[in-house]
């Protein structure tokens, strides 16, 4: 168990005062048994005419802004105060089934992962790369499986942090050896289910004390988690090859990338009113 306090600040900047239109921000941690939440606080300036809080259809936490007025500034600051447990274990309590891969999802659960199932990027390579993980035997545990392939990609891959937007195709990934957080989650993904195990991207933040050797703070950060009978939906992080929750905060979840945008909206203005953008995110550990 740990006490943490997230900070996320994004600054927009425009050459000449815009028009803002409808902001949509998930800045805010998914409360669960393994991440209770303290203290929120969210400062929008200029301040919104109107901010109403919803769940998506992943039951996510959505802010949505509306305002009124022209600005050359606009500025998000989220301070979340929470305490984190973390669930990593040696061994995860699978069903005898789905101990040993090949396995397959009761009738009860495949209507509700028929999305975590469906690859999102459909590509040869892919399902190529990932049989390098299974064993030469008939069967292979599917956590040693996962695993594997999570170590596999911190080792076979370049971490680099991308300030454009978007994701690479995974095909892009394998050719290039290198990418982002989210680039390296979605590889990920696919190739889980290329194999048939339901997975799905998660995006949040990741807390990287002195010496850790962890990679992706500053920013928010992006990983996958796979369904398995059992246990649930367990985290794999292959950035920085974390398996479990281990200083990893969750804010949303989600089939495909583009439905967890940590923070999405309008402006009306000129053609290149658009300055810049600053994001800078940071998780200390609160101690005494």
């Amino acid at each position: 168990m740990s006490f943490l306090t997230v900070s996320h600040s994004t600054v927009y900047r425009y050459r000449e005062p815009v028009q803002l239109g409808e902001h949509r921000l998930m800045f805010h941690p998914r409360a669960s048994h393994d991440l209770r939440l303290i203290q929120t606080r969210l400062v929008i300036t200029p301040q919104p005419t109107h901010l109403r809080w919803l769940h998506d259809s992943f039951d996510n936490s959505v802010v949505v802004a509306t305002f009124d007025g022209s600005t050359s500034e606009l500025r998000f600051e989220s301070t979340v105060a929470l305490e984190h447990f973390e669930t990593t274990v040696l061994e995860y309590p699978l069903e005898e089934h789905a101990r040993t891969y090949p396995f397959s999802y009761s009738d009860e659960d495949f209507p509700n992962l028929a999305r975590a199932l469906a690859q999102h990027y459909p590509a040869e390579g892919v399902a190529a790369w990932a049989l390098q993980f299974l064993e030469p035997s008939d069967s292979t545990g599917t956590m040693a499986m996962l695993r594997a392939m999570t170590r596999g990609i911190r080792n076979q891959f370049t971490y680099v942090r991308r300030p454009e937007k978007g994701v690479q195709t995974p095909d892009e990934t394998l050719r290039s050896k290198r990418g982002s957080c989210r680039d390296l989650a979605v590889l990920m993904m696919e190739a889980a289910r290329s194999l048939g195990v339901a997975s799905r991207f998660v995006s949040g933040y990741v807390y990287t004390p002195e010496r850790s050797g962890l990679t992706g703070g500053g920013a928010t950060h992006a990983w996958m988690q796979a369904y398995l009978p059992g246990a649930g939906w367990i985290d794999f992080d292959p950035t920085n090859s974390i398996i479990g929750n281990r200083n990893l905060i969750r804010v949303a979840v989600a089939w495909a990338p583009e439905y967890v945008l940590p923070l999405w909206g309008t402006y009306a203005g000129p053609p290149g009113a658009f300055l810049d953008m600053d994001v800078n995110v940071s998780v200390t550990e609160v101690t005494g």
